[in-house]
């Protein structure tokens, strides 16, 4: 019994030492195949929000002009680790759809894109835009940790 595990421990360190053998012309190949093993594309938490509420039912003129969230925005935006997802919502009637196709969802996603252009200027790589089946006619702006976004490597 202790023989076959003698024997699976001797294995393991041969294979281990093959692995080092195999990547030593390219450390970082290695290091770049163990974090792609490990990586996920999970969506990252959100950890505060802000909303603009009190859109006019079928409109997605901002009804403050975006004062408002903008100087929220430019406060958290000061972290570089932080990015903001902009979602917009219609409240399900049916006066609050797009004029010209019917479709709450258009309505939505251009409320959306809305408040994403007067956030725009602060930070335009940290910003994305999303609609939501929120029963509210307005944009939730959620801040989420996203992490260093500096390019370094391995």
């Amino acid at each position: 019994m202790w023989l076959v595990t003698l024997a699976d421990l001797a294995l393991l360190l041969v294979g281990f030492f093959v692995l080092i053998q195999a990547t030593r012309a390219q450390p970082s190949a290695l290091a770049h195949s163990l974090r792609a093993g490990f990586a996920t594309d999970e969506p990252a938490l959100p950890v505060a929000a802000e909303g603009v509420m009190g859109f006019a039912p079928g409109s997605a003129v901002v009804p403050d002009g975006g004062a408002a969230i903008t100087a929220w925005a430019r406060g958290v935006l000061a972290d570089p680790r932080v990015s903001l997802t902009v979602t917009g919502a219609t409240d399900g009637t049916a006066a609050d759809v797009d004029g010209v196709t019917g479709s709450a969802s258009l309505l939505a996603a251009d409320r959306a894109r809305a408040v994403a252009a007067i956030l725009a200027p602060l930070a335009p790589r940290r910003i994305t835009v999303s609609t939501a089946s929120a029963r509210a006619r307005g944009v939730t702006v959620t801040l989420a940790f996203t992490g260093d976004h500096q390019d370094k490597k391995p």
